[in-house]
């Protein structure tokens, strides 16, 4: 498919490598949250495309015919950096399409901790049903998720818009400047929201959360992993795994299937949460996941 696609593009004459002409710079991410960032910074002298778009799962998608002409004629791609499965699976040709664009490794400079382990009863069988260590190599791709994170994620990029577009560099500066304001400040807020929890501890399907869960002094419980559905003896050891928690909520994505939690949380008396890893609208994103775990 990948290759009749790019015969496609040639056929049409869409892959042609365009240097900054100095109108707006065409900037590709690889996820929502990173064209938030992208446009804070760069405002109206950035027009930004996404590769994943709302609803796309990241260890899943595949970019369209209309993405790949959007790169062609991009000046930068912002990757993420730090092992999420689209990239793995898809840098590398996407790079292939032009050549002369940026590539911007927006989590450089971040440390990558490691994937938080499922929970699951038996090991054994989770090993059996394909849940080996996790895909990412044990290291948790989700970088964006913590504040602290986020401010380098800006610095990198900014330096990558100033390195292609100069002249305006002081105008990148000062709106990378606010953008890292606020997240400090957004910080501060999760901080003092989290202060007094009963428990530090939640339960997740989809264990997206580790470092919001680190800057914030948490603990996630993964429920689940890779997206895969717990078998009923696994489910069975989760209901009383939350049970200990004394949880009454059970987080998921929206990338994902509900049904096991709806399960959990059915025996538990509880509810589900969905918290969006890659909601676009950062800050507001992080505050209401803090809201719904303050009120675990």
């Amino acid at each position: 498919m990948f290759r009749k696609q790019v015969v496609l593009l040639l056929l049409l004459g869409v892959l042609s490598i365009p240097a900054f002409a100095g109108d707006k710079l065409n900037v590709v991410v690889s996820i929502l949250p990173q064209a938030y960032f992208v446009e804070q910074i760069g405002k109206d002298k950035v027009d930004v495309s996404v590769m994943i778009p709302p609803g796309g799962n990241p260890h899943t998608y595949e970019p369209t015919p209309g993405q790949l002409k959007d790169l062609s004629r991009a000046d930068i791609y912002v990757k993420v950096g730090s092992g999420v499965e689209f990239e793995l699976a898809w840098m590398d040709k996407l790079v292939s399409f032009n050549k002369n664009m940026l590539v911007c490794d927006s989590s450089k400079g971040i440390k990558l901790i490691a994937m938080t382990e499922h929970h699951h009863e038996d090991e054994a069988e989770s090993r059996h049903h394909g849940e080996e260590d996790h895909h990412h190599g044990g290291k948790d791709p989700h970088v964006w998720l913590s504040p602290s994170n986020a401010i380098v994620m800006v610095s990198n990029i900014r330096d990558a818009m100033i390195k292609r577009d100069p002249q305006n560099e002081q105008f990148y500066r000062d709106n990378a400047s606010r953008l890292v304001l606020e997240l400090s400040d957004l910080k501060q807020e999760i901080e003092s929201m989290l202060a007094n929890l009963p428990t530090r501890t939640f339960m997740i399907f989809h264990p997206a959360w580790g470092y919001f869960a680190s800057d914030f002094n948490l603990r996630q419980v993964a429920a689940e992993e890779c997206g895969k559905d717990p078998t009923p003896r696994q489910l069975a050891g989760l209901i009383k795994q939350a049970k200990d928690l004394n949880a009454r909520v059970i987080f998921s994505s929206p990338q994902f299937s509900q049904r096991s939690a709806r399960v959990i949380a059915d025996e538990i008396d509880g509810r589900v949460e969905l918290i969006d890893p890659l909601a676009k609208d950062y800050i507001n994103n992080l505050r209401k996941a803090a809201e719904l775990l303050a009120g675990n």
